[in-house]
């Protein structure tokens, strides 16, 4: 009790005004088996040093992609980040900055903010691009709300090799709107037609490029349909390398462009924090989330930045708000940037050539393994291998052996059939030609026991 002030009376009388009855009843859409119903298996208390050789012993349990050859992707991918970029997001002045709330004398923040939303529509062919959402899930979402707005529509259709985390993140989100969406189910042979059912009542087609098998395809038809019938067309990109190799989205006709910046500037981090990108056309730039920083001259004509769009609900605007989001992942959006400066257009490019590259070397050399095929015809970075065996079964012999050797489409497509021997591979210029003949010499041995 000694950190909440209010009386059980009150707590009571606070319940009963909001029409429950219990404090339970606030947790009624988190699933039951989800819930816990009594305190951890963990010591109620210790000695600091305790605690933290606990954590440490704990944490020697993992396979780090720090200390071993590691493939991982399926959405977070690990590149090299210079030493400085570090070094400079943990300078005071910008690793406390945490948000303009007084615009104006933050110019500092705001310009960083004005160069990362440059760079961001200039690697996405886009006019515009906000501050950064939180992540590349919770952009997409905003994607189909705001593209919903934007055309006064109410459906949106989602590809069938959307990323699951992103497909889910999409659904809870609009299940408390009037707005619905349309899930594809997932296919790996690539074949899907989405514009089967794209008629006058769309708002949007969400897409994954590269998709979440891997595979890349050219956007262009799809979008003119689209724009056909008055639709708007999403582009998802999770691995924003790619970019620095692939025909933008914005040529390819894109109206609003979503994705995850993590794999510049930001480390894996156990799943975040990551860095949400967002970028569209300038016509629907009143209905983008988030915020928008632009640049200005002051009345003696010096330049300045200024806080020229926030359409978020803390700004008065509430019920009226385009996003709940109420904030942008200003450091990691800084290290974003930083990276991307470092890297220029030239070193962009070349990374991603280093990094495609790197992949289709791997591929060739896995795909000559007998029992063993690479699934796609196109590819970045990542691709599909399917497996003689369960690849979950794989990975856990390839762990045993010190190796990440990449995620198994099952653990994200759980429910589907058909997938449980299909293993995601990712290869970025972090892996070595021995970390990969490691992995091949591994999975020979898996696919031949």
């Amino acid at each position: 009790m000694r950190y909440m002030p209010h009386t059980a009376e009150e707590r009571q009388a606070m319940l009963q005004k909001i029409g429950v009855s219990s404090i339970d009843d606030l947790f009624v859409d988190i699933p039951e088996d989800a819930r816990l119903t009594g305190l951890l298996d963990l010591p109620k208390h210790a000695p600091e040093m305790d605690v933290d050789a606990k954590m440490l012993a704990y944490g020697a349990q993992n396979l780090s992609p720090s200390s071993a050859p590691s493939f991982l992707g399926a959405g977070a991918y690990r590149h090299h980040v210079p030493s400085v970029v570090d070094h400079l997001i943990q300078r005071s002045e910008f690793l406390t900055a945490y948000t303009p709330y007084q615009p104006e004398i933050s110019q500092g923040t705001l310009q960083a903010l004005f160069e990362f939303q440059t760079q961001v529509a200039l690697i996405t062919g886009m006019d515009v691009a906000n501050a950064s959402m939180y992540d590349g899930a919770t952009a997409c979402a905003e994607a189909v709300l705001m593209a919903c707005r934007a055309t006064r529509r109410k459906k949106a259709i989602l590809s069938c090799n959307l990323h699951p985390h992103y497909r889910e993140v999409t659904d809870t989100t609009v299940q408390f709107t009037d707005f619905s969406v349309e899930s594809l189910p997932p296919s790996i042979d690539g074949v899907e037609d989405l514009t089967a059912d794209l008629g006058k009542d769309i708002a949007c087609v969400v897409v994954q490029n590269p998709d979440f098998f891997g595979r890349l395809q050219d956007l262009s038809d799809l979008a003119d349909k689209c724009h056909e019938v008055g639709a708007l067309l999403v582009v998802v990109v999770t691995e924003v390398v790619s970019l620095g190799a692939v025909r933008s989205p914005g040529d390819m006709g894109a109206d609003i462009v979503v994705g995850e910046g993590q794999s510049i500037g930001v480390p894996l981090s156990y799943g975040g924090p990551y860095v949400g990108l967002f970028a569209t056309r300038q016509k629907y730039v009143r209905q983008m989330p988030g915020r928008l920083c632009g640049e200005t001259t002051d009345q003696d004509g010096t330049r300045g930045f200024v806080l020229t769009l926030s359409t978020r609900e803390q700004h008065i605007r509430r019920e009226k708000a385009t996003s709940n989001i109420c904030t942008n992942a200003g450091l990691c959006s800084l290290a974003f940037s930083i990276h991307m400066s470092l890297l220029g257009e030239v070193g962009f490019a070349k990374l991603a050539k280093l990094n495609h590259s790197e992949a289709a070397a791997a591929a060739d050399k896995i795909s000559a393994i007998d029992g063993v095929d690479v699934l796609n015809e196109t590819f970045f970075n990542e691709f599909t291998v399917k497996l003689p065996v369960p690849a979950q079964d794989a990975v856990e012999k390839l762990a045993a052996k010190g190796i990440l050797g990449g995620v198994p489409v099952s653990r994200l497509l759980p429910n589907a059939d058909g997938f449980e021997n299909l293993l995601l591979i990712t290869v970025t210029e972090t892996n070595t030609d021995d970390d990969v003949d490691q992995l091949v010499a591994a999975l020979k041995e898996i696919a031949n026991a």
